[in-house]
């Protein structure tokens, strides 16, 4: 995928932090067109992304509440008029947006995508990927632990069932990159290349093309 680190010879490295919820559907916009902007210049640009937390509901019970329920109170008379518009942006990219299952608090994916990102940038990337997809398309649960490990376990992220175990793990490196990160900012998803350059929501793939330039010059 799109995520090498290191420079190759004549390529200059494009760095991109980006602050993300799992439960945030331009989150998972923003990274498929992240992706797709990659696909096409990875001839000119070596890539490096680092995912980091964000929580757009920090209290969110961690049992889960029903999807459609949450989001009904949560938007009121607006909600299907949403619904309605990230289905059409999810068609656009070749996905089903579903509204089934849960939704809830996010910390343990949060920890998981830590704990992915000290075994690799790549498998932490792809592990975004497959929290994405089976949050938005599946109906799964993102706290529910099965779908964390078999997640981790799609990617290549080992001993995903005993680092969940223990909730203490990431837990500091959570906060710590929260602060770091995330602090300063309102919303997501938030992209920051090269440690200058910054962009904000779901943006297409040519706006990202446009950034890639600006920030390796």
């Amino acid at each position: 995928m799109a995520q090498s680190v290191g420079s190759s010879a004549g390529k200059k490295l494009v760095r991109i932090d980006v602050s993300s919820d799992t439960v945030c559907p331009w989150c998972f916009v923003g990274k498929r067109n992240l992706d797709k902007a990659i696909a096409s210049s990875k001839d000119q640009y070596d890539f490096e992304i680092r995912w980091h937390p964000f929580f757009l509901n920090p209290s969110a019970p961690k049992e889960g509440v029903n999807k459609k329920d949450f989001y009904e109170n949560k938007f009121g008379s607006q909600n299907q008029g949403i619904i309605a518009r990230m289905t059409e942006v999810f068609r656009g990219l070749g996905l089903e947006y579903n509204m089934s299952g849960l939704t809830g608090n996010t910390l343990d994916s949060h920890r998981l995508l830590y704990l992915a990102g000290q075994q690799g940038l790549d498998k932490q990337h792809n592990l975004a990927e497959e929290l994405f997809l089976g949050y938005f398309t599946q109906g799964k649960y993102i706290g529910d632990k099965e779908f964390l490990v078999e997640c981790a376990r799609k990617v290549g992220v080992e001993g995903a069932a005993e680092f969940l175990d223990e909730p203490n793990n990431g837990l500091s490196e959570v906060h710590e990159e929260l602060k770091n990160y995330s602090a300063n900012i309102s919303g997501v998803p938030h992209f920051v290349l090269n440690g200058k350059h910054e962009l904000s929501g779901g943006q297409p793939p040519e706006v990202f093309l446009r950034a890639f330039q600006v920030a390796a010059n």
